[in-house]
């Protein structure tokens, strides 16, 4: 089961690209952008990621904090956000638990049994931790609507 608008999102705890434990509870009284990717160096993710880190600026005066999360190791995250400059926290789903409860996986990823990803997904968290909007693609090559996103933090007070 995923979570949906409406419901308040479940707290977790892993570890960003420095290696530190990070938990959602953290960003509460901030919005927060949650965006699932599939993979770190992969096309697509790096369009989003780098659309995310060009929106910063907006994003922030919406006083919202962008949060990434795939299920890439620490070190290939790190290597990742320093390539790309990404000035946002980065964190390691590495036993897929939290992608699987967010926006689920997508099983045998591109054909290699076994192996599976964060679907790509974005949820918009409230300052009190309740989920906004919800996108979640089947689609691992197809990007979020961006204004949509903002559109979403735009409306919370």
């Amino acid at each position: 089961m995923v979570v949906k608008v409406g419901d308040k999102a479940p707290d977790f705890t892993l570890i960003d690209q420095d290696r530190k434990p990070r938990s959602l509870s953290e960003f509460r009284g901030r919005k927060v952008v949650l965006a699932f990717f599939p993979g770190a160096f992969t096309s697509v993710c790096t369009r989003e990621m780098c659309t995310l880190r060009d929106s910063l600026p907006s994003l922030s005066k919406l006083d919202a904090e962008v949060i990434g999360i795939s299920v890439n190791d620490p070190f290939t995250l790190k290597a990742f956000a320093d390539q790309n400059r990404l000035g946002f926290t980065l964190l390691s789903d590495y036993n897929r638990e939290v992608s699987r409860l967010y926006a689920g996986l997508h099983e045998d990823f591109i054909g290699m049994k076994g192996y599976s990803v964060a679907k790509r997904a974005v949820f918009v968290i409230d300052k009190e931790g309740v989920v906004r909007y919800s996108w979640i693609s089947e689609d691992p090559l197809k990007e979020p609507n961006y204004d949509e996103i903002q559109q979403a933090l735009a409306k919370i007070s």
